[in-house]
């Protein structure tokens, strides 16, 4: 199993993020797939997922509406964007294989967001 984040960087607040996971060595679309984010010093803190249908849950109410997440199996890529980013969401994203509590993630990539 191989996960391979992109797009992570500095973002201004208030800026977008759109983040891309490219998925290998598994048969990708029957999987749910997830991100998930941590903070320096902080837990996981598990976003959302999407299952191979299509379907989205998010894994707090919090995050209805406030993230979007997305796939593509042909491209076996799933994705990950937000709008209006606040300075407490720098974190390190990462991708899962599976739905909420999954051990199988990527190595992750860094979003800061800061002036």
């Amino acid at each position: 199993v191989q996960l391979v984040e992109s797009g992570g960087g500095l973002v201004q607040p208030g800026g977008s993020l759109k983040l891309s996971c490219a998925a290998s060595g598994f048969t990708f679309s029957i999987w749910t797939m997830s991100w998930v984010r941590q903070a320096q010093g902080k837990g996981l803190e598990w976003l959302l997922g999407i299952s191979s249908g299509g379907n989205i849950t998010p894994y707090e109410d919090t995050w209805k509406g406030r993230f979007a997440i997305s796939r593509n199996n042909a491209k076996k890529t799933v994705y990950l964007q937000k709008n209006n980013l606040k300075v407490d969401e720098t974190a390190v994203y990462y991708c899962a294989k599976g739905g909420y509590g999954t051990t199988e993630l990527g190595q992750g990539t860094q979003v800061t967001v800061s002036s």
